[in-house]
């Protein structure tokens, strides 16, 4: 297996018997939410599915696996959604065939999707390797295998004396802990299984890493080994063990 980090996305390619590029998090829409709460954008869904595209022209994949959260509004669409989506769906469908793991803000995106794109919410297996958005707690089959997740928009902020010094999106990958959280992880693939958290590909979120690992909010976050979980940049720099960082934050 092969991982490939394209840090222009954020994205990753993984190459086995396949070529999957796999993008997390779009959150098309969110300006309209934004709105609502007194912040004023201008649509950038133009410039993100461009840059969506750059991304897959240059990546060559045979499929592009969607990790959830297509859309941002919740629990409906917002016109910004219905005017925008369909063209956006056919745009990407147009280059490459679409895979789609509905995240918790993909209510209503089924009317988008054509037949065979959508994927089960508890994810599923993939050229040996296991997807889903991460909102929910995985299918049993994920167990054992790379898990490829969305939903936590992890963003590595590293701070000086003075201030943030670095914020940049990161991936984290760990492994899994039995007897941790409230799911049911079979003891003898618990050690087999790892666990990759991608980055959010919408510039407008993230969510520090240290609070992702210090305050899980999801099934397998909560599963999370912490004493294993290790950062790796948007371009595939490796950054090292949390604990580590940690350490330089409590010196």
């Amino acid at each position: 297996m092969k991982l490939e980090f394209i840090r222009s996305g954020p994205a990753l390619v993984i190459e086995n018997e396949e070529r999957l590029l796999v993008v997390s998090d779009l959150h098309f829409g969110i300006e309209a939410d934004l709105a609502a709460h007194g912040l004023h954008f201008a649509s950038r869904s133009a410039e993100r599915l461009e840059r969506l595209m750059r991304v897959i022209d240059s990546a060559n994949p045979d499929r592009l696996i969607l990790l959830g959260d297509i859309k941002h509004s919740i629990p409906s669409l917002t016109r910004q959604e219905y005017h925008e989506l369909p063209g956006i769906m056919e745009t990407v469908r147009s280059r490459v065939p679409l895979v789609i793991f509905p995240g918790n803000h993909d209510i209503g995106l089924e009317r988008f999707a054509r037949e065979g794109e959508i994927c089960p919410r508890d994810g599923m297996l993939i050229d040996g390797i296991g997807f889903l958005h991460g909102h929910m707690y995985p299918a049993p089959e994920l167990y054992g295998n790379l898990i490829v997740i969305g939903h936590h928009h992890p963003l590595l902020a590293l701070r000086d004396e003075v201030g943030c010094a670095l914020q940049e999106p990161a991936y984290i990958r760990a492994g899994l802990m039995t007897g941790k959280g409230d799911i049911p992880v079979p003891e003898d693939r618990a050690g087999q299984t790892r666990l990759l958290f991608m980055p959010a590909f919408n510039e407008l979120a993230g969510y520090d890493i240290s609070r992702i690992i210090r305050d899980p909010f999801s099934p397998l976050s909560r599963c999370m080994d912490p004493g294993s979980a290790e950062i790796i940049l948007a371009d595939g720099t490796y950054i090292g063990p949390f604990s580590a960082l940690v350490q330089d934050e409590d010196d």
